[in-house]
């Protein structure tokens, strides 16, 4: 479905976390269209910062988005102190979605790519797919409580606060986790960790890349990651996250 630029109106927003905030936003539009995987373009309100900031999207349903966010700059330090009643613009849904599958699911997140997984883990669940969740922290845990109602849940942290200590390739290896698919979203190293393990399973990896976004449309080509593919219109072995992505095959991106 298109996307559409709208305002919402914020429903609630709380600090989950150092730094990590929760925001509910009531947005039909773009909530009855999004799909597990896509983003969103939020605006500050803030004419000195023109650019919006794409953040995941953590829940859609009954009308309303959910976005679980780490603040990064003054853009998402502005949208962190918006309260329930102000007013939001926001461009979506952006980008494509994770092609869900039958069988058995391993759904990886790494940090503040742990969001997304939640919208996923739920329509996952709702067509009957055994789920297997690989969380990794660096030093605290946040919406884990949220994951262990959808599936069996497995944590590594860096810091060894809890769960593995190391990273989700090493708690995937600990509890001899398997499946049919590997769904991910993470930090690049994260993302080329599990393509190789994906690789030496023979298991398909539906990997979604994090990159710095401008435009958040494919416009800019400000957010290009390298591909194994040739891209008919520029020639080269590149496609646009924002447009082409996030999210893609893991036998398509070079990382």
């Amino acid at each position: 479905m298109a996307k559409s630029m709208k305002t919402a109106s914020v429903v609630r927003q709380e600090q989950i976390g150092r730094d990590i905030y929760s925001m509910t936003v009531d947005c039909p539009e773009i909530a009855d269209a999004a799909v597990p995987g896509q983003f969103a373009s939020l605006f500050t309100g803030d004419n000195s910062r023109l650019l919006p900031r794409p953040i995941s999207i953590c829940d859609a349903d009954d009308g309303k988005l959910r976005f679980v966010y780490r603040i990064a700059g003054e853009g998402t330090r502005i949208i962190s102190g918006l309260k329930s009643g102000d007013k939001i613009r926001l461009l979506g849904p952006l980008g494509n979605g994770y092609t869900l599958k039958d069988g058995s699911a391993i759904l990886m997140g790494g940090g503040i790519g742990i969001p997304p997984m939640l919208y996923l883990a739920k329509k996952l669940k709702s067509k009957g797919v055994e789920l297997k969740i690989v969380l990794g922290y660096r030093d605290e845990e946040f919406l884990k409580a949220e994951f262990d109602d959808l599936g069996e849940v497995y944590v590594s942290s860096d810091t060894g606060f809890m769960g593995v200590k190391g990273t989700v390739i090493d708690a995937i290896r600990e509890y001899n986790i398997d499946g049919d698919v590997i769904y991910a979203c993470g930090p690049k190293p994260m993302l080329k960790a599990i393509k190789a393990f994906a690789q030496e399973k023979g298991t398909e990896a539906q990997l979604s890349l994090e990159e710095r976004m401008a435009c958040g449309i494919g416009a800019c080509l400000a957010c290009v990651c390298e591909t194994t593919a040739t891209d008919d219109h520029s020639k080269v072995n590149n496609a646009r996250v924002c447009a082409d992505g996030p999210v893609f095959d893991a036998k398509e991106v070079v990382l």
